[in-house]
């Protein structure tokens, strides 16, 4: 558990997903694996290469997490009322 002055507010989603884009922004400065190609996953693959997969299908996952949970609905429902009004328009 964190401690926080007294009165102060719980983080929000906001700082959670910026910490998230921070964090995995950090792990991709991968200066671990540059000189070494050794271990072998699989037998036959970097081990760069493979943790730059892995790092890929991570990013992947935090990239449909903002969409799905911090994507703003105000720019979702502009859409709709602009694409209602040029419906509207069309003769």
């Amino acid at each position: 558990m964190l401690l926080r002055p007294c009165g102060a507010a719980p983080p929000s989603p906001a700082h959670d997903s910026a910490a998230a884009c921070i964090a995995l922004y950090l792990l991709h400065q991968d200066f671990w694996f540059w000189r070494a190609a050794n271990p072998l996953v699989f037998g036959f693959l970097p081990i760069g290469l493979f943790y730059h997969g892995v790092y890929t299908v991570a990013v992947s996952g935090l990239m449909w997490l903002l969409v799905k949970f911090a994507w703003p609905g105000r720019l979702e429902s502009n859409l709709e009322v602009e694409s209602n009004l040029a419906k509207d328009r069309r003769p």
